[in-house]
């Protein structure tokens, strides 16, 4: 066990193991903030964060990857990137069809129904002040 330690110490001497080291805790956050997300949801939810923490890792991690040149490392870390990026685009484009049809949409119709009044009923006037010797 002391040798894993020593061994463990004399390569956090070298600046890739710890640029290593950095890339995983960045792609270790993704499932963080999924986890979170799902629990403040109390369903499982995959926030966008999620998909932009796995790029950001996955980006250190082929670079880590590349350095050390291990191709099963590499190759690994390059498919993620178009799971990751196609992900992205989903969302956004969901996000900009979402906005489009808002904005497509009569401002009158999205206005809070009143009670007893449809939609596009004027608003109500206050009543007269009734005080006291005033007519």
């Amino acid at each position: 066990m002391a040798d894993f330690w020593n061994n463990l110490l004399q390569a956090l001497q070298n600046p890739w193991v710890i640029f290593g080291f950095a890339a995983q805790a960045l792609f270790f956050m993704r499932f963080l903030v999924q986890w979170i997300a799902s629990e403040r949801e109390g369903r499982s939810v995959v926030p966008v964060a999620f998909w932009w923490f796995s790029i950001g890792g996955a980006s250190g991690l082929l670079v880590y990857a590349i350095q050390k040149q291990d191709p099963v490392f590499i190759f690994g870390q390059s498919l993620g990137f178009v799971i990751y990026t196609r992900n992205l685009i989903l969302i956004r484009k969901e996000k900009l069809a979402s906005t489009a049809a808002v904005a497509s949409q009569d401002p009158a119709d999205m206005a809070p129904a009143r009670a007893g009044r449809g939609p596009r009923s004027a608003p109500a006037r206050p009543a007269p002040s009734r005080r006291a010797g005033v007519k």
